[in-house]
C-alpha cells in the first residue's frame, strides 16, 4: 500500500531529489511534500527570478526559493546557499521535514551540505578583470592557464563571466574549482536521502520536444520580450533559451532550445552519476508511484 502522510516518521529529516531537465523533478517532489505535509525548497539557479516562469518551468504551486529576485539581480551560490538553509531548517523545525528538488547540481549540494565558498567579489578587482577581458579575451584566459591552470581546463575561454571571477580569485590566492573532497563528501547538515529520477534517453527527448512546444504555445516569445525590456544581471542573461528567442524566428528558436536543452539534459546526467549516495529510482510512472517509492527508501534507511 502506498504511504500516506503520517504512516513514515521522518523527523528531521531532508529528501532531496536530483534529475535532468523533464525528468518530472516538480510532480514528484510536491507529491512527496504532501505527503510528509511540507513544502519544498527549489535549488534550481534559474528559476530564483521573477520574470520569466515559463521560459525557466516554475511549478505553479507556491515553492521555496523560486521567483524571489528580479531580473536585475546579480545571483551567487553562497547567496543561494545561506537562503536555503535558512529555508530548510524552518521546515525541519516547523514541519518535521523538508523536501529539496532541482536541476543544479552545485545548488542541490548547496542547499544541503556547508560549503566553504569563495568571498563575494571585490569591485576594483572585478573592473580590473573585466576590463582586461573586454581588451583582449584571449589574453585573460591565457593569464588564468597561468594562475590557475585547473580553472582555466574547467572553463571555455569564451565564458567571460566565469573566467573574469576565476582571475578575481587568483588575487586571493583561491580557485574557482572547488576541492573535490569537499564538494562530493556525503556530509549533509541534516538527515538526508537524495534520489536521482531516472528517464531513458529516448523518452526523455520526447518530454523535451513536447513540452518546448507547450512553452512556445503558452506565449514564451512574448515573455522574453518583457524580460528584454528590463535591466538584465549577468546571471539572469544565463537562462537557457532566452538569446534564441530573442534573435530568431518562432520555428528555429524552439528547435535550437530543444537542441539545448538535450545537452543541458546530458550534462545533469553526469552530475547524477557524481553524487556520492544517490538512489536511482524510475521516473517514468506517475508522480504518486514514484513518491510512494521514494518514501519506501527512506523507511528502510531509518
Amino acid at each position: 500500500m502506498p504511504l500516506r502522510t503520517g504512516e513514515l516518521d521522518m523527523s528531521g529529516m531532508v529528501v532531496a531529489l536530483f534529475g535532468p531537465t523533464a525528468s518530472g523533478k516538480t510532480a514528484v517532489a510536491e507529491a512527496v511534500a504532501d505527503r510528509l505535509a511540507t513544502d519544498v525548497v527549489s535549488a534550481d539557479a534559474m528559476q530564483v527570478y521573477r520574470g520569466l516562469p515559463l521560459l525557466t518551468n516554475q511549478p505553479s504551486r507556491p515553492t521555496r526559493l523560486v521567483a524571489m529576485w528580479p531580473l536585475s539581480h546579480e545571483s551567487s551560490v553562497g547567496e543561494y546557499q545561506r537562503l536555503a538553509h535558512a529555508a530548510i531548517d524552518d521546515l525541519v523545525v516547523t514541519r518535521g521535514s523538508a523536501v529539496v528538488a532541482g536541476g543544479t547540481g552545485l545548488y542541490l549540494r548547496g542547499a544541503l551540505a556547508e560549503l566553504n565558498l569563495p568571498p563575494a567579489a571585490d569591485p576594483m578587482k572585478r573592473a580590473k578583470w573585466e576590463a582586461e577581458y573586454s581588451r583582449d579575451p584571449a589574453g585573460a584566459y591565457a593569464t588564468l592557464t597561468q594562475r590557475d591552470p585547473a580553472a582555466a581546463l574547467a572553463l571555455h575561454a569564451n565564458d567571460r563571466r566565469r573566467v573574469v571571477r576565476a582571475l578575481e580569485l587568483t588575487e586571493m590566492g583561491m580557485s574557482l574549482v572547488p576541492d573535490s573532497d569537499r564538494l562530493w563528501d556525503t556530509a549533509t547538515r541534516h538527515p538526508t536521502i537524495i534520489v536521482g529520477l531516472e528517464v531513458p534517453a529516448d523518452e526523455l527527448e520526447q518530454r523535451i520536444v513536447e513540452r518546448t512546444a507547450a512553452m512556445f504555445d503558452s506565449g514564451v516569445a512574448k515573455e522574453v520580450a518583457a524580460a528584454l525590456a528590463q535591466p538584465l544581471s549577468r546571471t539572469a542573461a544565463q537562462v537557457l533559451g532566452l538569446d534564441e528567442i530573442a534573435s530568431l524566428s518562432a520555428e528555429q528558436a524552439q528547435q535550437r532550445v530543444i537542441v539545448r536543452t538535450r545537452q543541458y539534459a546530458a550534462y545533469q546526467r553526469k552530475w547524477m552519476r557524481r553524487i556520492p549516495g544517490l538512489l536511482g529510482v524510475d521516473a517514468r510512472r506517475p508522480a504518486d508511484e514514484v513518491a510512494s517509492e521514494i518514501l519506501e527508501m527512506a523507511r528502510a534507511r531509518q
